[in-house]
């Protein structure tokens, strides 16, 4: 890269470390990137740090070491939180929403890029202080959640489904119970998706009794990984026997009523675990 004037210097540097979230950057590379003293890249990143930190875009922090550098971690205000929150609450809280079961229609929600962006930043915001390797979903309509979240964590997505895919090569194949209907399906991963003792955050976008997202936990196992956390978009209240205990929930649906057309969602859980 040719050497920038430092108001350019600063704008591609901001906009590099937005897309390299939780990875540690050397001063060493943005010295070579720009062609400029340490010294000058180190006030460039005093700049870049209190913006950062005065917006809620995010926190970043100084690695000490001769490996060091610095990291970028994604952070949202909770004003922002719960704006966003809110937002998700009305567009879902409609009865033409009501699927039979009575779960919701959400494709086009889980088809909106700019959405999931910020909903993928909230969820990330909520897990700063974890390491996590890797988010894993279930095919198909946890995909761009899952995605959403792994970009702003700075980790890769593995896509569990229920069939054998040839062009993935060698699967690992688990039996669950379907917290919903008690029925018992299988789950699959391909092997190379998933490193041995990976730390994982899995997300789904609908969580009623929580079979599916216990399926994924007992898949873990077979990778020696390790859970970190659950995620979903909208969690179902008043089930009786929940099979996940702990998990983040952006949206409560607290009623429904599938002959009557009624509805009633409300916040989630995630707001209580923002600093």
């Amino acid at each position: 890269m040719k050497k920038l004037k430092r108001s350019s210097r600063l704008v591609d540097m901001t906009y590099f470390l937005l897309q390299h979230p939780h990875e540690v950057i050397s001063l060493t590379h943005f010295s070579e990137r720009y062609q400029a003293a340490k010294s000058s890249i180190s006030e460039d990143l005093v700049i870049i740090k209190e913006m950062f930190e005065d917006e809620g875009y995010g926190a970043l922090l100084t690695i000490p070491g001769a490996s060091g550098g610095v990291k970028f971690m994604p952070r949202m205000k909770k004003e922002e939180a719960e704006t966003l929150v809110h937002q998700l609450v009305l567009d879902l809280n409609r009865p033409e929403r009501i699927l039979p079961g009575g779960y919701l229609y959400m494709m086009d929600v889980l088809g909106n890029p700019k959405l999931l962006h910020e909903v993928g930043r909230l969820f990330a915001a909520a897990l700063v202080d974890k390491e996590i390797d890797a988010v894993m979903t279930v095919a198909t309509k946890g995909i761009p959640l899952a995605y959403a979240v792994g970009q702003h964590l700075g980790v890769p997505v593995s896509i569990v489904r229920r069939d054998h895919r040839i062009t993935e090569g060698s699967m690992v194949s688990i039996n669950y119970a379907s917290g919903s209907s008690d029925r018992i399906q299988t789950m699959t991963l391909a092997r190379r998706s998933l490193a041995p003792g990976s730390n994982v955050f899995i997300v789904d976008d609908f969580m009623k009794a929580g079979g599916t997202i216990r399926g994924m936990v007992d898949l873990l196992a077979e990778f020696e990984a390790k859970l970190v956390g659950v995620g979903v978009l909208v969690e179902a209240a008043g089930v009786t026997e929940r099979l996940v205990e702990d998990y983040l929930s952006l949206t409560k649906l607290t009623n429904v009523n599938v002959r009557e057309r009624q509805i009633e969602l409300l916040s989630g859980n995630i707001l209580d675990r923002l600093e």
